[in-house]
């Protein structure tokens, strides 16, 4: 999904990650405003990816919830999803994940929790 949506990291901090989606006819509804399913699938691609990374590949997680709140509506350029741990436990990690325009303005923001379990291709 996220090479379908457009969706490319563009930086990988000491505790965040960010990648970028572009508002265009893959992501918006028929409105011409960015899709709120799109800004979640961001959320969910940035938040676990950045909790992945956290992990040493003998683990990996999958998500048991998200949630979002849609606060401005996006007609063109990037948004941008920023994950920021909140908890990073043994066995749970709950990451918030922020989304803005091209102007810096927050246009969704969310909280993912994933579940860290045993890789299955390592058995």
């Amino acid at each position: 999904m996220a090479s379908y949506l457009g969706m490319k990291v563009i930086e990988i901090g000491e505790s965040h990650l960010t990648m970028k989606m572009p508002v265009d006819h893959r992501t918006i509804q028929p409105m011409g405003l960015l899709n709120g399913g799109a800004s979640m699938a961001l959320a969910e691609t940035v938040g676990s990816m950045a909790a992945n990374l956290t992990l040493d590949g003998t683990k990996v997680c999958v998500g048991l919830e998200i949630n979002g709140n849609h606060l401005k509506g996006v007609k063109k350029g990037f948004v941008y999803g920023k994950a920021t741990p909140i908890h990073t436990g043994r066995q749970t990690h709950v990451w918030q994940v922020n989304i803005s325009d091209d102007d810096g303005n927050l246009v969704c923001t969310c909280r993912i929790t994933v579940l860290i379990i045993d890789n299955p291709a390592q058995k």
